[in-house]
């Protein structure tokens, strides 16, 4: 199917990710649902298209914008360590400021973590996963694929900034100023923060096993 495969699969994916979100249809989803189950069945059906949106791109015509270079692989192997870092510390969090919080009346804007140096953490992952893969993937497909999802986390942030300033009122801006007055190294050390600095160790190590698995390419050098 080559690029109309590519095309297909972009235009279900930005479908999948601003329909089920935006009212009423959420609401009318979470009612019949129950938001658990909503957030686990939005959650399947995001990685089910990204996963044949990248299976897409690998089978759209190769036209090659610079040559692979051994080198290269090392940009994602490096980058990749941060970003399930960061996953690890944001998941299930409580954060007011984007979407993903959990429990977000429990935030302490003292102590606001990693949201002290970024409101939305999530995107800044993807954002960094986006771009680290770019080097290696020097073909028009893979380019745009990547590109578009570095794009997408850089404007998603502002977008999700002005929904939620008009959500919360002036409490938004009083928040992030105590947030940002707030030490960068924010965290209580506890059990939880050494525990998801594991559960980061262990993502990293579970992507480079199954990345040949799932992607057909070994992230190793």
């Amino acid at each position: 199917m080559g690029w109309f495969e590519f095309a297909l699969a972009y235009v279900v994916f930005f479908l999948s990710h601003s329909l089920p979100v935006r009212p009423p249809l959420r609401p009318w989803l979470q009612a019949r649902l129950g938001a658990p189950s909503f957030t686990l069945a939005y959650s399947a059906l995001s990685l089910a298209v990204l996963a044949w949106l990248i299976a897409a791109a690998g089978r759209a015509p190769h036209v090659t914008l610079w040559e692979w270079a051994p080198w290269q692989v090392h940009v994602p192997l490096i980058v990749m360590g941060p970003v399930c870092v960061i996953l690890a510390l944001s998941i299930g969090r409580p954060n007011p400021f984007s979407f993903g919080g959990a429990r977000n009346d429990l935030f302490d804007p003292a102590r606001p973590g990693i949201v002290r140096w970024s409101r939305h953490p999530l995107l800044a992952a993807l954002a960094l996963w986006a771009a680290a893969h770019i080097l290696p993937n020097g073909d028009l497909a893979h380019v745009i694929l990547f590109g578009t999802f570095a794009v997408f986390a850089l404007l998603g942030g502002r977008l999700i900034d002005r929904r939620r300033r008009r959500e919360m009122g002036t409490a938004w801006q009083r928040l992030r100023v105590v947030v940002e007055g707030a030490p960068r190294l924010s965290w209580r050390w506890s059990g939880d923060i050494l525990a998801r600095l594991v559960a980061g160790i262990f993502l990293y190590a579970t992507l480079l096993l199954v990345h040949p698995v799932l992607f057909g390419v070994s992230p190793l050098p």
